[in-house]
């Protein structure tokens, strides 16, 4: 069989089983998604021995340290994914909440109201994680799932999607809402980039390639998402005793997520003082450095070397870093514009008007005042989990929760009134 008649064969019969999920009250895809919850916590070690083929694979292929980060599962992990799709399903119903209503001068009752896209595709790479994340997000907002994850994590994801399956076979929604499509073939990729009119928006997630090459490919809508070159700027009013903390934490917390600082800007007022005390943090760390000009000739003993171009437009995932000096609120605001991705920004300063117009300045999905960049995370905001986080413009921005997987219809309610 073909890729494209496989894809369209699975996008067909989710949409018709979808209908469950139309039907379904919102406390149904509730209970359904704690129905997934228990059966994640109760298969675990299922799971576990199906990432643990997935991590031999990945470790005889010497994937990197990063890619195996997100590829591992542990215990605690997968306590993490069965408590964020019960978090999920404790929020909201995201259906059928009217957005506008109205009374026409001729009579006519007018309201827009919330209703799912219908079949949404993700693309995602080695996070087994997203799996759970996306079905959980997709079937409260009413959405049917196509789940294309990287043949990495292939034993991983079919162990997970057979989880979920059974799971709602238990409730009134159709199993078939979730589909996974097959990975060991790039063609299905290419063939659900192109089901337009059969898959409704497709949403990858994963490195800065794969979210390029989808954008570029798709006749499907997407949400672009993801790639992070973050920055923590430390301004000349900063409260230094809060600084290193979080700069720590910004690039080593985890530091193969799309929300970890990659570069590490410090005022020139501050830099004297500063800069080696923030060098020698991050070194102990253990993390790589590399900086301009005037930071190497602050670091002193700490090994540093110096960076390019390609330094600050690097996304690492790894714990390596850039550290410049810049010369004010503008200045900080022009290196990120430049190199940053508009993803997530961070001012360290105790000056209002310094945060004021650092946020005014920072086209990106989140700014962040006095904190980590690793705030910028579905579940750290209350979302209970994120399909991804979108640094585009339109549609949604930012981590993607219920109410991003949602879009409006119209409803209008006449007496017999005609157009005239």
């Amino acid at each position: 069989m073909s890729a494209t008649k496989l894809v369209n064969g699975l996008a067909d019969t989710a949409r018709l089983a979808a209908r469950t999920l139309h039907a379904a009250t919102g406390a149904e895809r509730s209970a359904a998604l704690n129905a997934i919850a228990d059966a994640v916590l109760a298969r675990s070690s299922e799971i576990l021995a199906a990432n643990e083929e997935d991590m031999v694979r990945a470790r005889a292929a010497k994937i990197n340290d990063s890619l195996l980060d997100r590829l591992l599962l542990t215990p605690a992990r997968i306590e993490g994914i069965a408590k964020s799709a019960r978090e999920v399903s404790n929020l909201p119903d995201p259906l059928g909440i009217t957005l506008r209503h109205s009374t026409l001068p001729n009579g006519i009752d007018l309201q827009q109201i919330t209703v799912p896209f219908g079949v949404i595709g993700m693309v995602y790479e080695a996070r087994p994680n997203v799996t759970i994340d996306a079905a959980a997000i997709l079937l409260m907002s009413g959405n049917a799932a196509l789940l294309r994850g990287s043949s990495s994590a292939a034993s991983s994801n079919q162990i997970l999607v057979t989880v979920i399956r059974d799971a709602l076979k238990t409730t009134k929604i159709s199993p078939e809402v979730v589909q996974l499509v097959p990975s060991g073939d790039r063609d299905t990729v290419t063939a659900l980039l192109n089901a337009r009119g059969k898959v409704d928006l497709v949403i990858p997630r994963g490195s800065a390639s794969l979210i390029r090459a989808v954008v570029d490919e798709s006749r499907v809508p997407t949400i672009e998402t993801g790639a992070g070159v973050c920055h923590v700027y430390v301004d000349e009013f900063a409260d230094l005793s809060k600084a290193v903390p979080i700069i720590i934490n910004s690039k080593t917390q985890r530091p193969s997520v799309c929300n970890a600082a990659e570069t590490l800007l410090i005022h020139e007022s501050l830099a004297k003082d500063f800069a080696p005390i923030a060098l020698k943090a991050l070194h102990d760390a253990g993390v790589v450095l590399h900086g301009d000009a005037r930071t190497l000739a602050l670091a002193g003993s700490i090994p540093i070397t110096l960076a390019n171009e390609e330094n600050f437009c690097t996304e690492y995932g790894t714990l390596e870093m850039n550290v410049a000096i810049v010369d004010s609120v503008d200045d900080a605001s022009a290196h990120i514009a430049k190199y940053g991705t508009k993803h997530t920004e961070a001012i360290l300063t105790e000056n209002k008007a310094n945060a004021q117009r650092f946020i005014a300045l920072s086209d990106c999905a989140a700014v962040m005042v006095n904190t980590s960049t690793r705030f910028t995370d579905g579940g750290q905001m209350g979302f209970g989990a994120e399909i991804g986080i979108s640094n585009q413009k339109l549609h949604a921005r930012g981590p993607m929760g219920l109410e991003a997987m949602t879009t409006t219809t119209w409803i209008v309610t006449g007496d017999g009134q005609i157009r005239s």
